[in-house]
Protein backbone atom coordinates (compact mmCIF):
# COMPACT_ATOMS: atom_id res chain seq x y z
CA UNK A 1 0.00 0.00 0.00
CA UNK A 2 2.95 2.43 0.31
CA UNK A 3 3.39 3.10 -3.30
CA UNK A 4 -0.45 2.54 -4.65
CA UNK A 5 -0.87 6.41 -5.03
CA UNK A 6 2.14 6.22 -7.50
CA UNK A 7 0.96 3.03 -8.89
CA UNK A 8 -2.36 4.75 -9.87
CA UNK A 9 -0.75 7.54 -11.54
CA UNK A 10 1.82 5.94 -13.69
CA UNK A 11 0.29 2.43 -14.81
CA UNK A 12 -2.48 4.07 -17.54
CA UNK A 13 0.72 5.55 -18.86
CA UNK A 14 2.91 2.78 -19.24
CA UNK A 15 -0.42 0.45 -20.31
CA UNK A 16 -0.52 3.42 -23.22
CA UNK A 17 2.82 2.56 -23.95
CA UNK A 18 2.03 -1.36 -24.32
CA UNK A 19 -0.46 -0.36 -26.47
CA UNK A 20 1.95 1.69 -28.92
CA UNK A 21 3.08 -0.73 -29.59
CA UNK A 22 0.45 -3.16 -31.23
CA UNK A 23 -0.46 -3.22 -34.68
CA UNK A 24 -2.95 -1.07 -35.17
CA UNK A 25 -4.77 -3.36 -36.80
CA UNK A 26 -5.12 -5.39 -33.75
CA UNK A 27 -8.00 -4.12 -32.60
CA UNK A 28 -9.92 -6.65 -30.13
CA UNK A 29 -6.43 -7.03 -28.51
CA UNK A 30 -6.20 -3.19 -27.65
CA UNK A 31 -10.13 -3.51 -26.38
CA UNK A 32 -9.29 -5.93 -24.45
CA UNK A 33 -5.97 -4.84 -23.11
CA UNK A 34 -6.90 -1.50 -22.27
CA UNK A 35 -10.62 -2.35 -20.89
CA UNK A 36 -8.67 -5.12 -18.49
CA UNK A 37 -6.15 -3.33 -17.39
CA UNK A 38 -8.58 -0.35 -16.50
CA UNK A 39 -10.86 -2.18 -14.78
CA UNK A 40 -7.94 -3.52 -12.72
CA UNK A 41 -6.87 0.31 -11.53
CA UNK A 42 -10.51 0.56 -10.34
CA UNK A 43 -10.30 -2.38 -8.19
CA UNK A 44 -6.99 -1.99 -7.02
CA UNK A 45 -8.19 1.94 -6.42
CA UNK A 46 -10.81 0.77 -4.00
CA UNK A 47 -7.95 -0.30 -1.93
CA UNK A 48 -7.72 3.66 -1.05
CA UNK A 49 -11.06 3.30 0.66
CA UNK A 50 -10.61 -0.02 1.94
CA UNK A 51 -7.23 1.10 3.86
CA UNK A 52 -8.39 4.77 4.61
CA UNK A 53 -8.40 6.21 8.34
CA UNK A 54 -11.23 7.99 8.45
CA UNK A 55 -9.87 9.67 11.86
CA UNK A 56 -8.05 12.04 10.92
CA UNK A 57 -7.81 15.06 8.21
CA UNK A 58 -3.95 14.29 7.49
CA UNK A 59 -2.98 13.63 3.94
CA UNK A 60 -2.86 9.38 3.79
CA UNK A 61 -0.86 7.41 1.47
CA UNK A 62 1.64 9.99 1.02
CA UNK A 63 4.67 9.45 -1.47
CA UNK A 64 7.55 11.53 -2.14
CA UNK A 65 8.91 10.75 -5.98
CA UNK A 66 11.53 13.35 -6.03
CA UNK A 67 12.80 16.24 -4.05
CA UNK A 68 13.27 19.68 -4.95
CA UNK A 69 17.19 19.79 -5.33
CA UNK A 70 17.04 18.00 -8.67
CA UNK A 71 17.42 21.67 -10.02
CA UNK A 72 19.46 24.50 -7.44
CA UNK A 73 18.88 27.86 -8.69
CA UNK A 74 15.76 27.92 -10.70
CA UNK A 75 12.16 28.12 -10.28
CA UNK A 76 11.70 24.42 -9.96
CA UNK A 77 14.06 24.36 -7.04
CA UNK A 78 10.55 24.74 -5.04
CA UNK A 79 9.10 21.78 -6.64
CA UNK A 80 8.65 18.55 -4.99
CA UNK A 81 6.73 15.65 -6.61
CA UNK A 82 4.87 14.51 -3.26
CA UNK A 83 1.67 12.73 -3.38
CA UNK A 84 -1.22 12.23 -1.47
CA UNK A 85 -4.75 12.21 -0.45
CA UNK A 86 -7.67 13.18 2.26
CA UNK A 87 -11.38 12.20 2.95
CA UNK A 88 -12.20 14.15 0.22
CA UNK A 89 -10.07 13.51 -3.03
CA UNK A 90 -10.22 9.68 -1.89
CA UNK A 91 -13.70 9.57 -3.63
CA UNK A 92 -12.18 11.41 -6.68
CA UNK A 93 -9.42 9.30 -7.88
CA UNK A 94 -11.80 5.98 -7.27
CA UNK A 95 -14.36 8.08 -9.55
CA UNK A 96 -11.81 8.62 -12.64
CA UNK A 97 -10.48 4.58 -12.21
CA UNK A 98 -14.47 3.36 -12.47
CA UNK A 99 -15.35 5.91 -15.47
CA UNK A 100 -12.27 4.96 -17.76
CA UNK A 101 -13.53 1.75 -17.74
CA UNK A 102 -17.00 2.41 -18.74
CA UNK A 103 -15.66 5.27 -21.21
CA UNK A 104 -13.78 2.72 -23.03
CA UNK A 105 -16.45 -0.15 -22.81
CA UNK A 106 -19.03 2.43 -24.43
CA UNK A 107 -16.63 2.84 -27.21
CA UNK A 108 -16.48 -0.90 -27.54
CA UNK A 109 -18.63 -0.84 -31.21
CA UNK A 110 -19.39 2.51 -31.56
CA UNK A 111 -15.68 3.29 -32.22
CA UNK A 112 -14.40 1.80 -35.96
CA UNK A 113 -11.73 4.57 -36.81
CA UNK A 114 -8.16 4.87 -34.67
CA UNK A 115 -9.56 2.53 -32.12
CA UNK A 116 -5.10 1.94 -30.71
CA UNK A 117 -5.53 6.05 -30.26
CA UNK A 118 -8.87 5.92 -28.91
CA UNK A 119 -7.96 3.75 -25.99
CA UNK A 120 -4.69 5.42 -25.42
CA UNK A 121 -6.08 8.74 -25.60
CA UNK A 122 -8.43 7.58 -22.56
CA UNK A 123 -5.64 5.82 -20.52
CA UNK A 124 -3.35 9.11 -21.02
CA UNK A 125 -6.36 11.60 -19.76
CA UNK A 126 -6.94 8.65 -16.60
CA UNK A 127 -3.69 9.32 -15.28
CA UNK A 128 -3.88 12.61 -15.71
CA UNK A 129 -7.39 12.97 -13.82
CA UNK A 130 -5.71 11.34 -11.11
CA UNK A 131 -2.82 12.87 -11.01
CA UNK A 132 -5.16 16.38 -10.47
CA UNK A 133 -6.46 14.89 -7.16
CA UNK A 134 -3.22 13.05 -5.93
CA UNK A 135 -0.19 15.90 -6.37
CA UNK A 136 0.30 18.11 -3.06
CA UNK A 137 2.21 20.66 -4.56
CA UNK A 138 1.03 23.52 -6.35
CA UNK A 139 2.69 23.36 -9.79
CA UNK A 140 2.43 20.05 -10.73
CA UNK A 141 -1.45 20.63 -9.86
CA UNK A 142 -1.34 23.31 -12.29
CA UNK A 143 0.61 21.18 -14.74
CA UNK A 144 -1.93 18.14 -14.68
CA UNK A 145 -4.93 20.94 -14.98
CA UNK A 146 -4.07 21.78 -18.09
CA UNK A 147 -3.32 18.14 -19.16
CA UNK A 148 -6.17 16.73 -19.28
CA UNK A 149 -6.91 19.21 -22.07
CA UNK A 150 -4.29 17.96 -24.79
CA UNK A 151 -6.40 14.51 -24.53
CA UNK A 152 -9.86 15.69 -24.34
CA UNK A 153 -9.22 18.07 -27.48
CA UNK A 154 -7.99 14.60 -29.02
CA UNK A 155 -11.16 12.93 -28.44
CA UNK A 156 -13.82 15.57 -29.01
CA UNK A 157 -11.48 16.92 -32.11
CA UNK A 158 -10.73 13.11 -33.75
CA UNK A 159 -14.40 11.28 -32.65
CA UNK A 160 -16.83 13.61 -32.38
CA UNK A 161 -20.23 12.97 -33.78
CA UNK A 162 -20.50 16.48 -36.06
CA UNK A 163 -19.60 18.61 -38.46
CA UNK A 164 -18.64 21.30 -35.62
CA UNK A 165 -16.45 19.21 -33.81
CA UNK A 166 -13.08 21.10 -34.62
CA UNK A 167 -14.62 24.10 -34.06
CA UNK A 168 -15.88 22.92 -30.26
CA UNK A 169 -12.33 21.74 -29.53
CA UNK A 170 -10.76 24.41 -29.93
CA UNK A 171 -13.66 26.33 -27.59
CA UNK A 172 -13.15 23.75 -25.14
CA UNK A 173 -9.22 24.30 -24.93
CA UNK A 174 -8.51 27.92 -25.79
CA UNK A 175 -11.69 29.11 -22.88
CA UNK A 176 -9.96 26.68 -20.19
CA UNK A 177 -6.14 27.74 -21.38
CA UNK A 178 -6.92 31.80 -20.78
CA UNK A 179 -8.91 31.24 -17.99
CA UNK A 180 -5.88 29.23 -16.09
CA UNK A 181 -3.05 31.55 -17.21
CA UNK A 182 -3.99 34.24 -14.65
CA UNK A 183 -3.75 31.17 -12.27
CA UNK A 184 0.18 30.35 -13.67
CA UNK A 185 0.89 34.01 -12.72
CA UNK A 186 -0.09 33.95 -9.13
CA UNK A 187 1.68 30.63 -8.65
CA UNK A 188 4.65 32.32 -9.67
CA UNK A 189 4.24 35.46 -7.25
CA UNK A 190 3.13 32.84 -4.59
CA UNK A 191 6.88 30.71 -5.08
CA UNK A 192 8.79 33.93 -5.11
CA UNK A 193 7.22 35.38 -1.71
CA UNK A 194 6.97 31.42 -0.11
CA UNK A 195 9.76 29.60 -2.08
CA UNK A 196 8.05 26.65 -2.21
CA UNK A 197 5.19 25.21 -3.73
CA UNK A 198 4.51 22.91 -1.22
CA UNK A 199 0.97 22.98 -0.17
CA UNK A 200 1.06 22.12 3.45
CA UNK A 201 3.64 24.96 4.22
CA UNK A 202 1.30 27.12 1.78
CA UNK A 203 -1.87 26.52 4.07
CA UNK A 204 -0.24 28.13 7.03
CA UNK A 205 1.25 31.04 4.77
CA UNK A 206 -0.19 34.64 5.85
CA UNK A 207 -0.50 36.94 3.05
CA UNK A 208 -1.60 40.47 3.06
CA UNK A 209 -4.78 41.69 2.48
CA UNK A 210 -4.60 43.10 -0.99
CA UNK A 211 -2.51 40.66 -2.25
CA UNK A 212 -4.54 37.49 -0.69
CA UNK A 213 -7.55 39.04 -2.52
CA UNK A 214 -6.04 39.76 -6.11
CA UNK A 215 -4.48 36.00 -5.56
CA UNK A 216 -7.71 34.81 -4.61
CA UNK A 217 -9.17 36.43 -7.63
CA UNK A 218 -6.84 34.65 -10.03
CA UNK A 219 -6.83 31.17 -9.21
CA UNK A 220 -11.25 32.40 -9.36
CA UNK A 221 -10.62 33.09 -12.59
CA UNK A 222 -9.37 29.81 -13.77
CA UNK A 223 -11.45 27.59 -11.50
CA UNK A 224 -14.76 29.69 -12.31
CA UNK A 225 -13.93 28.65 -16.50
CA UNK A 226 -14.28 25.37 -15.30
CA UNK A 227 -16.60 24.88 -13.36
CA UNK A 228 -18.33 26.24 -15.46
CA UNK A 229 -19.95 29.92 -14.09
CA UNK A 230 -21.70 32.18 -15.80
CA UNK A 231 -20.64 34.30 -18.27
CA UNK A 232 -17.62 31.59 -18.85
CA UNK A 233 -20.35 29.02 -19.42
CA UNK A 234 -20.37 28.88 -23.18
CA UNK A 235 -17.85 26.36 -24.22
CA UNK A 236 -19.38 24.00 -22.17
CA UNK A 237 -23.18 22.86 -24.20
CA UNK A 238 -20.80 22.97 -27.29
CA UNK A 239 -18.01 20.61 -26.42
CA UNK A 240 -20.82 18.13 -25.21
CA UNK A 241 -23.10 18.24 -27.84
CA UNK A 242 -20.31 17.70 -30.10
CA UNK A 243 -17.81 15.00 -28.35
CA UNK A 244 -18.47 11.18 -28.39
CA UNK A 245 -20.66 9.72 -25.92
CA UNK A 246 -17.51 8.65 -23.80
CA UNK A 247 -16.22 12.40 -23.90
CA UNK A 248 -19.11 13.64 -22.34
CA UNK A 249 -19.08 11.23 -19.78
CA UNK A 250 -15.62 12.20 -18.68
CA UNK A 251 -16.66 15.17 -18.98
CA UNK A 252 -19.38 15.49 -16.95
CA UNK A 253 -18.18 13.23 -14.25
CA UNK A 254 -14.92 14.32 -13.91
CA UNK A 255 -12.96 17.62 -15.62
CA UNK A 256 -16.36 19.96 -14.31
CA UNK A 257 -15.56 18.62 -11.10
CA UNK A 258 -12.01 20.34 -11.14
CA UNK A 259 -12.77 23.58 -10.56
CA UNK A 260 -14.93 23.02 -7.49
CA UNK A 261 -12.24 20.70 -6.56
CA UNK A 262 -9.74 23.59 -6.83
CA UNK A 263 -12.22 25.65 -4.79
CA UNK A 264 -11.64 22.89 -1.96
CA UNK A 265 -7.71 22.42 -2.34
CA UNK A 266 -6.74 26.12 -2.59
CA UNK A 267 -9.21 28.72 -2.68
CA UNK A 268 -10.73 28.09 0.81
CA UNK A 269 -7.66 27.43 3.23
CA UNK A 270 -5.18 29.27 1.11
CA UNK A 271 -7.18 32.72 0.91
CA UNK A 272 -9.67 32.08 3.99
CA UNK A 273 -10.15 36.31 4.37
CA UNK A 274 -10.48 36.59 0.50
CA UNK A 275 -13.35 33.61 0.32
CA UNK A 276 -15.23 35.70 3.09
CA UNK A 277 -14.91 39.23 0.87
CA UNK A 278 -15.77 37.44 -1.79
CA UNK A 279 -18.58 35.03 -0.88
CA UNK A 280 -21.30 37.22 -1.95
CA UNK A 281 -20.06 37.77 -5.22
CA UNK A 282 -19.65 33.81 -5.56
CA UNK A 283 -23.42 33.47 -4.09
CA UNK A 284 -24.99 35.92 -6.93
CA UNK A 285 -23.00 34.23 -10.06
CA UNK A 286 -23.99 31.26 -8.53
CA UNK A 287 -27.36 31.97 -7.95
CA UNK A 288 -27.87 33.72 -11.26
CA UNK A 289 -26.56 30.68 -13.05
CA UNK A 290 -28.68 28.20 -11.41
CA UNK A 291 -31.98 29.85 -12.23
CA UNK A 292 -30.60 31.35 -15.74
CA UNK A 293 -29.30 28.16 -17.04
CA UNK A 294 -32.36 26.15 -15.63
CA UNK A 295 -35.00 28.58 -17.40
CA UNK A 296 -32.06 27.87 -20.62
CA UNK A 297 -32.24 24.39 -20.39
CA UNK A 298 -36.09 24.25 -20.70
CA UNK A 299 -35.99 25.90 -24.06
CA UNK A 300 -33.40 23.38 -25.92
CA UNK A 301 -33.90 20.59 -28.53
CA UNK A 302 -31.03 18.89 -28.18
CA UNK A 303 -30.80 16.05 -26.18
CA UNK A 304 -27.13 16.58 -25.06
CA UNK A 305 -27.12 20.12 -24.45
CA UNK A 306 -30.34 19.56 -21.99
CA UNK A 307 -28.02 17.46 -19.51
CA UNK A 308 -25.22 19.85 -20.45
CA UNK A 309 -26.97 22.66 -19.63
CA UNK A 310 -28.78 20.83 -16.27
CA UNK A 311 -24.78 20.09 -14.97
CA UNK A 312 -24.36 23.91 -15.28
CA UNK A 313 -27.20 23.97 -12.90
CA UNK A 314 -26.10 21.36 -10.70
CA UNK A 315 -22.13 22.50 -10.82
CA UNK A 316 -23.50 25.84 -9.30
CA UNK A 317 -25.43 24.81 -6.64
CA UNK A 318 -22.59 22.71 -5.64
CA UNK A 319 -20.51 26.11 -5.52
CA UNK A 320 -23.00 27.92 -2.94
CA UNK A 321 -22.73 25.13 -0.82
CA UNK A 322 -18.76 25.57 -0.70
CA UNK A 323 -19.38 29.24 0.36
CA UNK A 324 -21.91 28.50 3.02
CA UNK A 325 -18.92 28.71 5.40
CA UNK A 326 -21.08 25.97 7.65
CA UNK A 327 -20.15 21.90 7.45
CA UNK A 328 -23.30 21.04 6.51
CA UNK A 329 -22.68 23.00 2.92
CA UNK A 330 -19.27 21.78 2.59
CA UNK A 331 -20.24 18.06 2.56
CA UNK A 332 -23.26 18.95 0.79
CA UNK A 333 -21.10 20.00 -1.61
CA UNK A 334 -18.85 17.33 -2.10
CA UNK A 335 -21.59 14.81 -1.80
CA UNK A 336 -23.37 16.41 -4.68
CA UNK A 337 -19.80 16.68 -6.88
CA UNK A 338 -20.05 12.59 -6.61
CA UNK A 339 -23.44 12.39 -7.10
CA UNK A 340 -23.57 14.16 -10.23
CA UNK A 341 -20.30 12.40 -11.48
CA UNK A 342 -22.53 9.49 -11.69
CA UNK A 343 -25.78 10.91 -12.96
CA UNK A 344 -24.86 12.86 -15.27
CA UNK A 345 -22.87 10.31 -17.10
CA UNK A 346 -25.57 7.95 -16.66
CA UNK A 347 -27.97 10.32 -18.95
CA UNK A 348 -25.47 10.57 -21.45
CA UNK A 349 -24.77 6.96 -21.54
CA UNK A 350 -28.73 6.73 -22.26
CA UNK A 351 -28.70 9.30 -24.50
CA UNK A 352 -25.90 7.63 -26.59
CA UNK A 353 -28.11 5.05 -26.45
CA UNK A 354 -30.15 6.15 -28.96
CA UNK A 355 -27.46 8.37 -30.89
CA UNK A 356 -25.92 5.08 -31.88
CA UNK A 357 -29.09 3.58 -33.01
CA UNK A 358 -30.69 6.55 -35.03
CA UNK A 359 -27.64 9.10 -35.37
CA UNK A 360 -29.60 12.25 -34.10
CA UNK A 361 -30.04 13.61 -30.95
CA UNK A 362 -32.94 16.36 -31.85
CA UNK A 363 -36.24 15.35 -29.50
CA UNK A 364 -38.46 16.15 -31.67
CA UNK A 365 -37.44 12.54 -33.83
CA UNK A 366 -38.47 10.70 -30.40
CA UNK A 367 -41.83 9.93 -28.62
CA UNK A 368 -43.24 6.93 -26.87
CA UNK A 369 -39.92 4.65 -26.41
CA UNK A 370 -41.15 3.33 -23.38
CA UNK A 371 -43.45 1.63 -25.59
CA UNK A 372 -40.69 -0.06 -27.66
CA UNK A 373 -37.58 0.13 -25.39
CA UNK A 374 -39.40 -0.57 -22.51
CA UNK A 375 -35.48 -1.28 -19.97
CA UNK A 376 -34.35 1.70 -21.54
CA UNK A 377 -37.77 3.47 -20.15
CA UNK A 378 -36.88 2.55 -16.91
CA UNK A 379 -33.30 3.22 -16.63
CA UNK A 380 -33.77 6.48 -18.40
CA UNK A 381 -36.88 7.60 -16.02
CA UNK A 382 -34.11 6.32 -12.94
CA UNK A 383 -31.61 9.09 -14.02
CA UNK A 384 -34.09 11.20 -14.72
CA UNK A 385 -35.18 10.96 -11.39
CA UNK A 386 -31.80 10.86 -10.00
CA UNK A 387 -31.16 14.08 -11.24
CA UNK A 388 -34.42 15.93 -10.20
CA UNK A 389 -33.13 14.72 -6.48
CA UNK A 390 -35.74 12.32 -5.27
CA UNK A 391 -35.37 11.08 -1.91
CA UNK A 392 -33.78 7.51 -2.39
CA UNK A 393 -31.20 8.37 -5.01
CA UNK A 394 -27.78 9.81 -4.76
CA UNK A 395 -28.39 13.61 -5.27
CA UNK A 396 -31.17 14.12 -2.44
CA UNK A 397 -28.61 13.63 0.74
CA UNK A 398 -26.40 16.35 -1.53
CA UNK A 399 -28.97 19.37 -2.25
CA UNK A 400 -30.68 18.78 0.92
CA UNK A 401 -27.33 19.26 3.11
CA UNK A 402 -26.21 22.49 0.97
CA UNK A 403 -30.22 23.80 1.58
CA UNK A 404 -29.33 23.22 5.32
CA UNK A 405 -26.27 24.93 5.01
CA UNK A 406 -27.67 28.06 2.87
CA UNK A 407 -30.33 28.48 5.45
CA UNK A 408 -27.96 29.17 8.37
CA UNK A 409 -26.85 31.85 6.83
CA UNK A 410 -28.69 33.69 3.94
CA UNK A 411 -32.59 32.90 3.75
CA UNK A 412 -32.82 34.85 0.50
CA UNK A 413 -30.34 32.75 -1.45
CA UNK A 414 -31.72 29.74 -0.04
CA UNK A 415 -35.15 30.70 -1.54
CA UNK A 416 -33.39 31.63 -5.02
CA UNK A 417 -31.39 28.63 -5.06
CA UNK A 418 -34.44 26.35 -4.07
CA UNK A 419 -35.92 27.20 -7.08
CA UNK A 420 -33.03 24.82 -8.84
CA UNK A 421 -36.05 22.22 -7.61
CA UNK A 422 -38.19 23.51 -9.37
CA UNK A 423 -37.06 24.05 -12.53
CA UNK A 424 -34.93 21.36 -12.26
CA UNK A 425 -38.20 18.98 -12.63
CA UNK A 426 -39.97 21.43 -15.34
CA UNK A 427 -36.74 20.36 -17.91
CA UNK A 428 -35.88 17.48 -16.59
CA UNK A 429 -39.90 16.03 -16.45
CA UNK A 430 -40.36 17.39 -19.66
CA UNK A 431 -37.79 16.01 -21.15
CA UNK A 432 -38.97 12.57 -19.59
CA UNK A 433 -42.53 12.98 -21.04
CA UNK A 434 -41.58 14.10 -25.04
CA UNK A 435 -38.98 11.07 -24.91
CA UNK A 436 -40.42 8.30 -23.12
CA UNK A 437 -44.24 8.13 -23.04
CA UNK A 438 -45.98 10.38 -25.70
CA UNK A 439 -47.08 9.29 -29.31
CA UNK A 440 -44.85 6.91 -31.21
CA UNK A 441 -43.23 8.97 -34.48
CA UNK A 442 -42.97 5.90 -36.88
CA UNK A 443 -43.01 8.09 -39.86
CA UNK A 444 -39.56 9.54 -38.46
CA UNK A 445 -38.03 6.35 -37.05
CA UNK A 446 -39.85 3.52 -37.26
CA UNK A 447 -37.75 0.44 -36.05
CA UNK A 448 -36.27 0.29 -32.21
CA UNK A 449 -34.17 -1.90 -30.32
CA UNK A 450 -34.31 -2.21 -26.63
CA UNK A 451 -30.43 -1.82 -25.10
CA UNK A 452 -28.29 -5.05 -25.35
CA UNK A 453 -26.25 -7.11 -22.70
CA UNK A 454 -23.07 -4.99 -23.27
CA UNK A 455 -25.31 -1.44 -22.73
CA UNK A 456 -27.16 -3.12 -19.45
CA UNK A 457 -23.89 -4.12 -17.80
CA UNK A 458 -22.74 -0.71 -18.14
CA UNK A 459 -25.88 0.90 -16.68
CA UNK A 460 -25.68 -1.80 -14.27
CA UNK A 461 -22.78 0.25 -12.36
CA UNK A 462 -24.21 3.58 -11.83
CA UNK A 463 -27.84 2.35 -10.92
CA UNK A 464 -26.30 0.34 -7.90
CA UNK A 465 -24.02 3.27 -6.95
CA UNK A 466 -26.43 6.25 -7.16
CA UNK A 467 -28.89 3.97 -5.09
CA UNK A 468 -26.60 3.30 -2.07
CA UNK A 469 -25.56 6.92 -2.09
CA UNK A 470 -29.26 7.72 -1.92
CA UNK A 471 -30.09 5.65 0.57
CA UNK A 472 -27.10 4.88 2.68
CA UNK A 473 -24.48 8.09 2.22
CA UNK A 474 -22.89 7.72 5.70
CA UNK A 475 -20.16 5.71 4.55
CA UNK A 476 -18.88 8.30 2.45
CA UNK A 477 -19.61 11.08 4.91
CA UNK A 478 -17.76 9.14 7.58
CA UNK A 479 -14.43 9.30 5.07
CA UNK A 480 -14.88 13.17 4.56
CA UNK A 481 -16.12 14.34 7.69
CA UNK A 482 -12.75 15.03 9.28
CA UNK A 483 -11.31 16.76 5.86
CA UNK A 484 -14.35 18.88 5.49
CA UNK A 485 -14.06 19.89 8.96
CA UNK A 486 -10.37 20.69 8.76
CA UNK A 487 -11.21 22.70 5.40
CA UNK A 488 -13.56 24.94 7.56
CA UNK A 489 -11.30 25.25 10.23
CA UNK A 490 -8.21 26.52 8.04
CA UNK A 491 -10.36 28.46 5.15
CA UNK A 492 -13.27 30.12 7.66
Amino acid sequence: MSNILSFLLVSPLVIAGLISFIPAKNTLLIKNIALISSSVIFVISLFLWVEFDESTSLFQFTETLFQSNIAQGSVFDGLNFVLGIDGISIFFVILSAFLTPICLLVGWQSVQNYVKEYCIAFLVLESFMIGVFEVLDLLLFYIFFESVLVPMFVIIGVWGSRERKIRAAYQFFLYTLFGSLLMLLSILLIYFQVGTFDLEVLYTTQWSESRELLLWLAFFASFAVKVPMIPVHIWLPEAHVEAPTAGSVILAGILLKLGTYGFIRFSIPMFPFACMYFTPLVMTLSVLAVVYVSLTTIRQVDLKKIIAYSSVAHMNFVTIGLFSQNIQGIEGSVLLMLSHGLVAPGLFLAIGVLYDRHKTRILRYYSGCGRVMPIYAFIFVFFTMANISLPGTSSFPGEFLIMIGIYQNNTFVTFLAATTMVLGGAYALWLCNRLIYGTFKPHFISTFSDINRREFFTFLPFIISIVWIGVYPEPFLNVMHCSCVNLLYQGY
